[in-house]
């Protein structure tokens, strides 16, 4: 059974998985920001090519290795972090498994900011 909460206990939880994060990487943090939504966007699931239950979250932009090009021009829309509230509770069926869910999602996709593939990922899970 899904271990569901509501929106502003959520975001706590995700506030606290960010915390977990080493702080030598937060220097590399630059115009990006943590978005909770319900559920991927019909475009998402197009793009990705996925079920729309089935995505847990999603890095929008352009990974960080990229960013520090020639130019160096900062773009005015940030990145973002999205994390899918609805799917991840889904597979979790406690708070200790929402938890490190949220964790192990938000830390794979910071993965993917700092230029990291699927593939890549699945070597350090």
């Amino acid at each position: 059974m899904a271990f569901r909460t509501n929106r502003e206990y959520f975001d706590c939880l995700v506030e606290r998985a960010l915390e977990t994060i080493p702080k030598r990487y937060f220097k590399y943090f630059k115009n990006i920001k943590i978005i909770v939504e319900d559920y991927p966007t019909r475009e998402d699931v197009r793009e990705l090519n996925v079920n729309k239950t089935s995505l847990l979250g999603l890095f929008r932009g352009a990974p960080y290795p990229i960013k520090n090009g020639f130019f160096d021009i900062p773009s005015p829309m940030p990145d973002a972090i999205v994390l899918f509230q609805k799917n991840i509770e889904s597979i979790c069926s406690s708070e200790k498994e929402l938890i490190r869910e949220i964790r192990k999602t938000l830390v794979h996709e910071v993965g993917h900011y700092f230029g990291l593939s699927e593939e890549d990922l699945r070597k350090y899970e």
